[in-house]
């Protein structure tokens, strides 16, 4: 196949398909790579990173560089001894520019085509004005009435109208077209998080495909890292003075303050900032695309530590207009 590295060809039964990238709150990629370790399933294959990333800089860790290298998309395979669908994993540490999103995930159908794919699978956060004490209730979307039929049995919240952005979105368009029948899970995370890991909502989304193909998995590792971001997130409200004032919902103030204090005591996903670097990059070239960027700030609530960069892109252009 075209782009496409072979290591192994596993014979698989009625495989499953899960695709995962970084996005907001991780929900997706952290319940990939969980599924991954927790099944033990084995990469078999990759996509040649060249066609579709290009390096946005380099990382630096306890004062060292090191070089750099560019996002890796892995697939990985598991047999269901106990039951009739196998499971392959598709997980990717950053998301492809727009452009090249839909050529990305026809790289993806290759594979999924080659291997008889039943049903594709993605998973998403559903931002919502909750608490984060609360529990994240799970919502979905189909690719056909059917689907939809034998999903809203479990008692899942179904997603009637919207959009799910990124990949974890696109791909399952672009998959339907290409005849296969799927859904997406979506774990709901509060809008306060949305910069942060949200390892509550990655469990939840778990429970619900356990459920869905009759597979043991132990989420007890989830349920202790979501502990303790709660209990980050609580010395957060503390620190800002919210703590004995939030007895209620929390308002759209303090919304606004806390996820101003995430913004500088949280680091935003890796795969978020090398997008915003690859804008800042083609703004340069090409200033008519600096609405995008700025609703890639607004998007991640990272305007402010960006904005002296951001204007600075007029600056240098109108200095070479005079």
């Amino acid at each position: 196949m075209e782009g496409i590295k072979i290591l192994k060809r596993p014979r698989l039964r009625k495989a499953y398909l899960i695709v995962a990238w970084p996005g907001m709150g991780e929900v997706a990629f952290k319940a990939a790579s969980f599924l991954v370790e927790q099944l033990k399933a084995q990469e078999f294959a990759s996509i040649n990173p060249e066609d579709f990333f290009y390096l946005a800089g380099s990382v630096v860790q306890n004062g060292l560089l090191s070089a750099p290298e560019l996002p890796q998309g892995r697939f990985f395979y598991w047999k269901n001894k106990r039951g009739e669908n196998d499971l392959i994993v598709f997980l990717s540490n950053a998301q492809p520019d727009l452009a090249r999103a839909e050529s990305y995930s026809r790289r993806i159908i290759q594979v999924a085509k080659s291997f008889r794919v039943d049903t594709v699978v993605s998973f998403a956060s559903m931002p919502q004005a909750i608490d984060h004490t609360q529990g994240s209730h799970v919502w979905f979307a189909s690719t056909a009435s059917g689907l939809t039929s034998s999903l809203k049995k479990l008692n899942l919240n179904t997603l009637a109208e919207g959009q799910i952005s990124g990949m974890n979105g696109l791909f399952l368009g672009v998959a339907k077209r290409e005849g296969f029948k799927g859904f997406c899970l979506l774990g709901e995370i509060p809008l306060y998080t949305i910069q942060i890991e949200n390892p509550k909502a990655s469990a939840a989304v778990l429970k619900v495909l356990a459920g869905i193909l009759k597979i043991h998995l132990d989420l007890s590792g989830l349920t202790a890292q979501a502990q303790v971001m709660e209990g980050e997130i609580n010395k957060l409200l503390d620190y800002l003075k919210l703590g004995s004032q939030a007895a209620g919902p929390i308002g759209e103030e303090d919304v606004e303050k806390i996820k101003k204090t995430l913004n500088q005591l949280t680091k935003l996903p890796l795969s978020v900032k090398d997008r915003i670097e690859q804008l800042f990059t083609q703004v340069k070239s090409d200033i008519s695309k600096a609405g995008q960027l700025k609703a890639e700030l607004d998007k991640w609530n990272a305007y402010k530590e960006y904005e002296d960069r951001f204007l600075d892109l007029f600056k240098k252009r109108d200095e070479k207009n005079n």
